[in-house]
């Protein structure tokens, strides 16, 4: 469900695919331990187009908050359109905020460049 990689010093996490209702809580609580074990990295959470769902992005906000103390740059990345309109609808605005992007190459960048 959940693949990581280093890339440029950013951790890129993988969703693969929908985690479903009952498992919105576990994918969180998955990309919260790479965040610490990986910590002070800026992560960028790809979301696979078999994971483009309204589960998979509340997964992801929810790790987005709970980043929220450990200033971590966290972004998100999507090609399905309402995907990337649910992360940026409800994002947590207090502390950084969630960036989303459409593409990987220009996440990344961007990503490592805000943490240089």
């Amino acid at each position: 469900m959940l693949s990581h990689r280093r890339e440029h010093d950013v951790l890129v996490l993988t969703v693969h695919e929908d985690p479903g209702i009952s498992g919105r809580a576990g994918l969180a609580g998955a990309i919260m331990d790479f965040v610490r074990a990986f910590q002070p990295a800026p992560v960028l959470v790809v979301i696979g187009d078999a994971a483009a769902t309204p589960a998979t992005a509340s997964a992801v906000l929810r790790a987005h908050r709970r980043c929220g103390d450990l200033d971590v740059l966290f972004s998100a990345v999507s090609h399905d359109a309402s995907v990337r309109r649910l992360l940026e609808d409800n994002a947590d605005s207090g502390g950084r905020g969630l960036v989303v992007h459409s593409r990987v190459d220009a996440a990344i960048a961007s990503a490592y460049g805000a943490a240089a």
